[in-house]
């Protein structure tokens, strides 16, 4: 309760932000984004976020499925310190560097965010799976479950807990990390927050930051609820720093 409370405050507090800073019209010889453009721009922002991580989840589930299983665990460290170097590389650079290959616009930027949100999705759906008990897997295995059917019915479900922690932790970071997309020409709350950058004006730089904010608090709570019901019953615990940790 104490925690939904605080959540509400900030989303409330992000939102009174954005209307202050929308209703300035004009700061000196600016004009302040509009409330049509400034929907437009988050509408804009939510749909690179959730095309983006869908690439992410397209992508980082199957592969971390795949280093999990006994004859591929010995190109696990390959393919984690590749995706850790994505990661570790800027997010503009990465931006950029997509956009010279792809060209500007929405595609070179979904990519980009996909693969740079890439690494906790792997991580955690790796870990998850690795980390299934042998003895519950062997008591399946008596019961008759073929090896598909373990992974579907035993190990998937007990991994699920830290695999949409992984899905939590990459779409937060694909929402920040998506205001860059505005710097080629994808659109977005980044296009308002690069020209108030570019302007030197904090006002406009407010205007896109405080909706990014809350979007992703957002994301992050939906999530969550969701987590809680896609997680069996009886695996459901609160979530431990750790299991963000490993991401």
């Amino acid at each position: 309760m104490r925690r939904n409370m605080i959540l509400f405050l900030l989303l409330a507090g992000l939102l009174a932000l954005t209307v202050w800073t929308t209703s300035l019209g004009r700061v000196g010889f600016f004009t302040m984004a509009p409330p049509a453009k400034l929907l437009a721009a988050l509408r804009e922002h939510l749909e690179i976020v959730l095309l983006a991580e869908l690439c992410a989840v397209a992508a980082g589930i199957p592969i971390g499925l795949i280093l999990s299983r006994r004859s591929f665990r010995r190109g696990a460290p390959i393919l984690s310190a590749v995706t850790s170097i994505a990661q570790t590389v800027p997010t503009l650079a990465l931006v950029g560097i997509f956009s010279i290959l792809m060209g500007l616009g929405l595609r070179s930027a979904i990519v980009a965010l996909g693969v740079y949100t890439l690494l906790p999705i792997v991580r955690n759906t790796y870990a998850g799976l690795v980390s299934a008990d042998p003895a519950v897997k062997e008591a399946a295995r008596g019961m008759g479950m073929s090896t598909p059917q373990i992974l579907w019915r035993v190990e998937m479900p007990l991994a699920m807990p830290l695999i949409m922690a992984g899905i939590r932790t990459s779409t937060v970071l694909n929402v920040g990390s998506a205001a860059v997309a505005g710097m080629i020409g994808a659109g977005g709350l980044g296009e308002i927050i690069m020209t108030g950058v570019s302007l030197r004006l904090v006002e406009m730089v407010l205007q896109g930051a405080a909706p990014t904010a809350a979007l992703a608090i957002s994301l992050d709570r939906l999530l969550e609820i969701v987590a809680g019901r896609a997680v069996p019953r009886g695996l459901r615990r609160p979530l431990r720093r750790e299991d963000f940790g490993r991401t």
